[in-house]
């Protein structure tokens, strides 16, 4: 390691600038009644009948106020005179495990204490019948035995591939209450016939348990709601492209292009279901995806979110990560959501140096850049909160052009969290 670090401590970093990108950004302001709102106006609510028992799914994105959500429908179920639950609805996420799942639940805030309804997890489930490929479609048996079915998620792009519906209310009554079986029967055939097989299950679902409807989530470009919208459940294949639209058209971005550099502070499940979200980067795993991402040459990656609890599933699109990060790495986590989905590359690790200040070093020193002292690098600290980044020196010209980027402050020296 002397020779590496011998080598690699010449090699100049920039001052950064810290900037802001601007983007179109609508916001709920009151959430809770957003909800209430929502349900009212598309008359789902009659559909809940007194002594119903109302499994409400609940997924394992960071979806900003899911506790407000869940609570809101809570509140409107009981007050049909019903007895809600919630069901964690996240394929194999949690580990796989049943204790993991509520564990997950309860770091996003969603508790008995929080919403007002017991959690009910559970990895047992229920074969609900099968595609004509012979694909068993697989709900969980909570949700199941229940008398009525509700499905809380947000609406986004997905991260491995394109079409009409990706990830929203269809893909988590397929994957979510699939559980871990659901989950590896949807990822058999590979990301290939994913567009088409996630709305064939969940046809299969609609049709044989009681899901009433969903409650959609679309958030603007800085993590926040930005409408909510209740929708039957008979209406969903039909509504949920047109959501899926007006969130890909929210979705934050980087604005400079092309990127030298990028240091990302902080990747996790938490962050995006591919720890760092390729919407953003322009590393997807998989070639059944359209990116509109910059061109970027080297991803350094300095650590994982506590949230994230170890799974480090996304460290294969970094080049260049920390000792801290590999340190903290829980194979188990990882490895088994790469089993699920059936892809490899998520896992792989990459270079591995001992100091944040190396390990942005090695990506400098590799990027191809003539000149390292024009290097063109951009800080996030993770692929969620992109409104407040930071840019090389050398990059102020284009943010003082851009009428979308606002700039902070000064050049200053980089800060390393590793160095006293």
């Amino acid at each position: 390691m002397n020779k590496i670090i011998a080598l690699l401590r010449d090699i100049p970093i920039p001052r950064m600038i810290k900037v802001q990108q601007h983007f179109i950004a609508p916001e709920i302001g009151d959430t809770a009644s957003a909800v209430r709102k929502a349900m009212k106006e598309a008359g789902v609510l009659p559909r809940v009948s007194q002594g119903d028992r109302v499994a409400i799914a609940v997924g394992s994105r960071g979806i900003a106020d899911i506790a407000i959500i869940v609570r809101e429908v809570v509140r409107a179920v009981k007050s049909a005179g019903a007895h809600p639950f919630i069901v964690p609805a996240m394929g194999s996420h949690g580990g796989a495990t049943a204790e993991g799942q509520a564990e997950v639940l309860e770091q996003l805030g969603v508790t008995e204490q929080s919403v007002g309804a017991p959690v009910h997890s559970s990895m047992d489930v229920v074969e609900v019948g099968r595609l004509p490929k012979g694909l068993p479609v697989y709900t969980d048996k909570f949700a199941y035995e229940a008398d009525k079915i509700i499905v809380i998620n947000r609406i986004k792009p997905y991260t491995a591939f394109s079409g009409p519906i990706e990830s929203g209310l269809m893909k988590m009554i397929t994957i979510g209450l699939g559980k871990h079986k659901g989950a590896d029967a949807a990822h058999a055939y590979g990301f290939k016939y994913m567009a088409e097989h996630v709305p064939e299950m969940a046809r299969i679902v609609l049709s044989k348990l009681p899901v009433i409807f969903g409650v959609a989530v679309i958030e603007n470009a800085y993590d926040r709601p930005a409408r909510i919208a209740a929708v039957p459940a008979e209406r969903l294949e039909d509504i949920e492209p047109g959501l899926l639209l007006e969130a890909k058209s929210l979705m934050p971005r980087l604005l400079f292009d092309p990127i030298d550099v990028l240091i990302v502070d902080e990747i996790g499940k938490d962050i995006s279901g591919s720890g760092m979200d390729p919407n953003i980067t322009g590393r997807f795993h998989t070639p059944y995806v359209k990116s509109t991402a910059p061109a970027i040459s080297r991803i350094a990656v300095l650590g994982l979110t506590a949230k994230t609890r170890g799974n480090a599933l996304g460290i294969g699109s970094a080049d260049v990560i920390t000792r801290k990060l590999f340190d903290e790495m829980d194979w188990e986590k990882g490895y088994m959501n790469a089993f699920t989905s059936t892809v490899l590359t998520p896992v792989k690790v990459p270079m591995v140096l001992p100091t944040e200040k190396l390990t942005i070093q090695a990506a400098i020193k590799t990027c191809n850049v003539p000149d390292f002292h024009q290097v063109r690098i951009v800080r996030i600290k993770n692929t969620l909160e992109l409104k407040e980044i930071r840019i090389s020196e050398n990059l102020l010209p284009e943010a003082l052009a851009s009428k979308a980027i606002e700039v902070l402050t000064g050049p200053v020296m980089m800060h390393f969290s590793d160095v006293p």
